[in-house]
């Protein structure tokens, strides 16, 4: 019994000497995880402080850059609609009128065709109909917007002037917006420019974001019993913060390139 317990001594030291060393390294390896965890978080919140003080500066740059305007004309600046540089009077009025007017036309034509178009592209067409589609959808995304300035000045003004205005003037003549001369350049024709200018960017967004939505959604309301249309709506329901995202990066270009639109207009 001596002998045992004499040699077993020495090996049950040796275990306790090898396992040491390993919880060591796994306590090691635990705490450099962790600091990794903490090291990453700190940087994307770096990264979300970064956006909201860029959107900030932004702010305050426009505060300041707007301050002479306002401090010679106060708050009326904003509500007079007389430009005149001779006596020195000038109004904002009918261009940020003629910005939100342009901007609700485009959304109203192009939001509801968008997502149209992406819903049947990724819920109802098939695959050899959905990447055609989808590529000429990122073709006309990707064309200047100066394109289609021109094709409205010298196409789809011409069209709407000779076949479209008078009509809209004997139905809906007493609307301030088909009152007075139609050239073919008023706010209509504008905001259908950037209806079709917007129309691509919010239909490839939109459609994304559908694809982004599990499939197991889809198979679980399938599985219940539910119509095509039923599934189509649970994938919306799911899906319309980024749609709502989708549509505000269309009415960014919507209220940066409409100014252009409709400022001959004046």
């Amino acid at each position: 019994m001596g002998p045992t317990k004499d040699g077993g001594g020495p090996r049950s030291g040796g275990a306790l000497q090898s396992f040491q060393p390993v919880e060591f390294h796994r306590a090691r390896r635990r705490s450099s995880v962790r600091l990794a965890d903490r090291l990453f978080k700190l940087i994307t919140q770096l990264f979300a402080v970064l956006i909201a003080a860029i959107v900030l500066f932004m702010v305050i740059e426009m505060a300041l850059n707007s301050k002479l305007p306002f401090q010679k004309f106060g708050l009326a600046f904003l509500r007079n609609s007389r430009w005149d540089p001779v006596f020195e009077q000038f109004g904002a009025l009918p261009f940020i009128y003629g910005t939100v007017v342009t901007s609700v036309i485009a959304l109203a034509l192009a939001v509801p065709v968008s997502i149209g178009i992406a819903i049947f592209l990724v819920e109802q067409a098939p695959l050899r109909l959905a990447d055609p589609i989808s590529f000429v959808i990122q073709l006309l995304a990707a064309i200047p917007s100066v394109v289609y300035g021109v094709w409205g000045i010298f196409v789809l003004a011409p069209t709407l002037r000779e076949h479209v205005y008078p009509h809209l003037q004997k139905t809906l003549g007493f609307l301030p917006l088909f009152k007075g001369n139609q050239n073919g350049l008023g706010l209509l024709t504008a905001g259908i420019i950037l209806a079709v200018m917007i129309l691509p960017i919010i239909t490839a967004v939109a459609a994304d974001v559908l694809r982004a939505v599990p499939d197991t959604q889809r198979e679980a309301a399938l599985a219940v019993g539910a119509t095509k249309w039923e599934t189509t709506r649970v994938v919306l329901q799911n899906s319309w913060p980024g749609i709502v995202g989708a549509v505000i990066l269309g009415l960014g270009p919507s209220i940066r390139r409409d100014d252009g639109c409709h400022h001959g207009d004046r």
